[in-house]
């Protein structure tokens, strides 16, 4: 490959098979992801991403972006094409008096948190600190703060966006307003985002986490069952600084709640699950904001095989609570509430969809022999097909291989035509088609 041709390309950081920091870079999540790039471009400016954008068209090369790379199927790395490697660009800057963060586009969900918690301030982002920024907002953003304040995506107050015919451009409520509406829950199909504008909250810097084990099987005060159904209805009620949470893994049902604010007010709450009967084993945490954002960290990175589905609730009928319960006890399944500030947004604001979703499940399992693959992603296909009969929907961010199908369950018909349109608008040719993407619609 020629790059001589190309005066901006030559000042790019490019990194081909072979050379120091390649491997690095291709290096993803999902150690199942194993793909080689022709070409790596570590992008520091929006101007070096404008290039790299020119340099793909003219190769003829098919365009992959990488911030965290939590892709589970590796949308960040493109088989023998260029990948824009956004992770130099992990800015975070603050003014805690205008409660505002602007977050580059290759920025960790962990140097936002350290950014702004100095201050007692955050927004919205995620469950797991080493996730990308971009991703997870782009596809709405879910995490501990969400039915206080919104999902990230309802927190950005504008966007610095390259095109797909390498414009830099900004999108906000006043300044390209379908754009705007389209990157709030759309994915990155739309362009790469360079820069993000958020709105902060002063949430403090405590936090508390309460868990209950019910062994399942078990008959009497401790039956897991009877616990499922009361922690689904006390849900029902919760206050907004609490996020209920329920897992179901290797026998044991787990259910409790996260609670971002005063913990005192926290262990108050926690006396409500007293309703759920004996448990075998009861914790509650307390621990700061910034050790909650760590806690579900992998500690052993991206060398672990991983594969998940997902579904969203509107209700949870007990039939679809006996099903999680009869999940196979090698695979994690959870459940995550929504509502509070979630489920007030009008649907119509943003591209984000299933706004009256009152819970989300994901279940997911990890490995490390090449020769468990086949087995590993059956049994988590298997399981989420037991609770699929109730299920509403589906979070975008945590589709995997699932295809166009897997995009019309995120998105109704209606607002999958108007993507579409903004789609065609700015990215007509579908340069940006490594995501759960959504085709422009026909001229």
């Amino acid at each position: 490959m020629d790059i001589t041709e190309d005066p901006a390309a030559t000042e790019l950081d490019l990194r081909r098979p072979g050379d120091a920091g390649f491997d690095e870079a291709r290096t993803v999540w999902n150690a199942m992801v194993d793909h080689r790039p022709a070409l790596v471009v570590r992008c520091r400016t929006a101007d070096d991403v404008v290039a790299a954008l020119a340099l793909a068209r003219r190769e003829g090369l098919e365009v992959g972006v990488r911030c965290g790379g939590h892709s589970v199927v590796g949308h960040a790395v493109p088989d023998g094409g260029l990948m824009i490697d956004l992770t130099p660009m992990g800015e975070v800057r603050v003014d805690p008096e205008r409660r505002r963060a602007w977050v580059q586009g290759g920025a960790l969900l962990g140097a936002l948190d350290a950014a702004t918690q100095p201050h007692g301030l955050a927004t919205t982002a995620g469950n797991v600190s080493h996730t990308g920024v971009g991703g997870l907002t782009l596809g709405g953003g879910m995490g501990w703060l969400a039915r206080q304040y919104g999902l990230a995506c309802d927190n950005v107050v504008a966007f610095e966006v390259v095109t797909a015919a390498g414009e830099v451009v900004r999108a906000s409520a006043d300044e390209r307003s379908e754009l705007f509406w389209a990157l709030r829950g759309g994915g990155g199909n739309f362009g790469v985002v360079t820069e993000f504008e958020f709105r902060l909250h002063p949430t403090g810097t405590r936090a508390l986490g309460v868990e209950l084990d019910f062994p399942i099987g078990a008959v009497g005060s401790g039956d897991a069952s009877s616990a499922a159904f009361r922690w689904r209805d006390l849900s029902a009620y919760a206050p907004r600084q609490a996020t209920y949470t329920a897992a179901v893994h290797d026998g044991v049902a787990t259910f409790g709640f996260v609670w971002v604010g005063d913990p005192e007010e926290g262990r108050t709450h926690a006396r409500e699950l007293d309703a759920l009967g004996t448990p075998a084993a009861r914790r509650a945490e307390e621990l700061s904001y910034l050790d909650l954002q760590t806690r579900e960290d992998s500690v052993r990175g991206h060398a672990v095989r991983r594969y998940w589905k997902g579904h969203y609730f509107r209700e949870l009928p007990d039939a679809a609570l006996e099903a999680l319960l009869a999940h196979d006890p090698e695979v994690r399944a959870g459940l995550q509430a929504y509502g509070g500030a979630i489920a007030e947004v009008p649907d119509d604001e943003t591209a984000f969809s299933q706004r009256d979703a009152r819970f989300e499940y994901v279940v997911a399992t990890g490995w490390t022999d090449p020769a468990e693959d086949e087995r590993r992603i059956a049994a988590a296909r298997t399981n989420a097909a037991l609770l699929e009969p109730y299920a509403s929907g589906v979070y975008v961010n945590v589709l995997a291989d699932d295809g166009a199908a897997g995009v019309r369950r995120a998105y109704p018909p209606a607002k999958l035509a108007r993507l579409a349109e903004v789609k065609r608008a700015y990215d007509p040719e579908n340069v940006f088609h490594l995501n759960q993407n959504i085709p422009p619609a026909p001229a």
